[in-house]
């Protein structure tokens, strides 16, 4: 690739890591950050993964080749007007990394159309519970997908080139239109975190008068409730540049529950066992468990003693090999062995980890 300039606005996780991946793949481009936190901007320079950093959105922007917009979408959608006013490179590549894309997609053809640019929206589906540069890794993407929303200020070979450009991220590329984009997240992302917090409201209120509702909370409940800790601005920005979507998918499951209840009011045995199975046999055909997605993760699963250092003693094997998150489960009942679970980015660690733990314990091991 020839020497080009990148503009990076938003050096959060998403932008970082992207910084990242670039770098690995492209050494000999010239990448310029925005933050408006001056820790990010510290952290993207001290880890080389930006050559100069700004707090100023529009300083860079008129000196790069390609722009990418990582920042929460209402800001994506400010900037996108904002970009419209400045006097920019001809045929620069404006893109950006937002979670819902037919707003921004729709911004881009209205304030970008009279500007000879091009305009690709763009959706990389990873994450960590994790935020801020400092929580960056070149490997947060891989095997991700990462969405293309063609506009129609996408010229022929823009795709081309922004694949090129990330080839470093490892990603499967991927290119749907903006409004099916959005039609499918609000069922599998968007919906499902209004899911999890609405159990945990509901058990919040339930433990005020039943109070081991608190303590037998694992597993299954443990399991769907994960993603409740999810930032709630980024969510609410999500919801609000989605909401048609969502609020039929809203619709659709008080259906599904009314005939639940309508089942088990009537006692009738069938529907109930088929509705459990219905369930069972839609989760084996989803590709689930094929590594992409939100959550390309990687987990491993080790039954512990309760001894002291046990779990120590595990992460001292796995020194040196990076881990994305640590979990102690089932740790309310006291007459079994803990399951610790620890999360890699890639099924190289995975491996590597589970085979150093069984040449090394007698713990039962199990990947996922």
């Amino acid at each position: 690739m020839e020497r080009k300039t990148v503009y990076i606005a938003g050096l959060g996780l998403i932008g970082a890591s992207l910084a990242l991946g670039i770098r690995r793949a492209h050494p000999e481009i010239e990448i310029l950050g925005y933050n408006r936190s001056e820790e990010s901007r510290r952290v993207a320079l001290e880890r080389g993964m930006v050559d100069l950093v700004t707090d100023d959105f529009a300083a860079f922007a008129p000196l790069a080749d390609v722009i990418i917009l990582a920042v929460p979408i209402k800001q994506t959608i400010a900037f996108i007007k904002e970009l419209a006013d400045l006097e920019l490179k001809e045929n620069v590549i404006i893109s950006d990394a937002g979670s819902t894309k037919a707003e921004i997609v729709a911004a881009a053809e209205k304030y970008l159309q009279n500007k000879p640019v091009r305009f690709v929206g763009a959706h990389p589906m990873a994450g960590s519970h994790k935020t801020g540069a400092k929580a960056a890794h070149v490997t947060l993407f891989e095997n991700a997908y990462y969405i293309f929303t063609p506009s129609n200020l996408t010229k022929p070979g823009t795709l081309e080139e922004m694949k090129d450009l990330l080839s470093g991220l490892h990603a499967r590329f991927i290119q749907v239109d903006a409004a099916e984009h959005d039609r499918v997240t609000s069922q599998i992302s968007h919906f499902p975190h209004i899911l999890a917090s609405s159990l945990m409201e509901q058990a919040a209120t339930y433990s005020q008068e039943h109070e081991l509702t608190q303590s037998f909370a694992a597993g299954g409940f443990r399991d769907m409730t994960r993603i409740a800790e999810s930032e709630p601005g980024m969510w609410t920005s999500i919801l609000l540049t989605n909401p048609q979507a969502i609020l039929e998918r809203l619709e659709d499951f008080k259906d599904q529950l009314d005939k639940v209840a309508a089942a088990i009011e009537a006692k009738d045995e069938t529907a109930i066992w088929e509705f459990f199975d219905r369930g069972r046999q839609s989760r084996k055909q989803m590709e689930i468990h094929k590594r992409a997605g939100v959550d390309s993760f990687y987990d491993l699963f080790i039954e512990v003693p309760d001894e002291e250092d046990a779990i120590l003693g595990i992460l001292e094997l796995l020194r040196g090999i990076s881990v994305v998150n640590i979990r102690i489960n089932e740790e309310n009942r006291e007459d079994i062995n803990g399951i610790l679970q620890i999360t890699f980015k890639n099924h190289q660690d995975l491996e590597k980890s589970a085979k150093i733990v069984r040449e090394n314990t007698d713990y039962l091991v199990s990947v996922d």
